[in-house]
């Protein structure tokens, strides 16, 4: 390829917009102050479970409002909140 066409390439492409969201990180903290912050401030309880690999726990945690938060609990006794968002439904299972 040319190098002098590269550049121009590169501004043809677009690059991602940054997505906004609430939480910018990761956070970590004992399972417990997880649990009654989730209940507390957001007014979320527990919708779904699932183990992974290693013995970590993944967890739906979702308020009325339809906010939801997904937790990562370990065995050790920490849970992370690795994503929140909004709009959580839980559809029906079929007739």
């Amino acid at each position: 390829m040319n190098l002098r066409i590269a550049p121009v390439l590169m501004l043809s492409v677009p690059a991602p917009a940054a997505a906004w969201s609430p939480l910018g990180e990761v956070l970590c903290a004992p399972r417990p102050a997880v649990v009654a912050r989730l209940e507390r401030d957001h007014r979320a309880t527990l919708r779904a479970t699932g183990l992974r690999e290693g013995g970590t726990l993944i967890e739906v945690w979702a308020a009325e409002d339809g906010g939801w938060t997904l937790v990562q609990s370990y065995a050790g006794g920490t849970a992370c909140i690795v994503a929140m968002g909004a709009a959580w439904e839980m559809p029906r299972p079929p007739a």
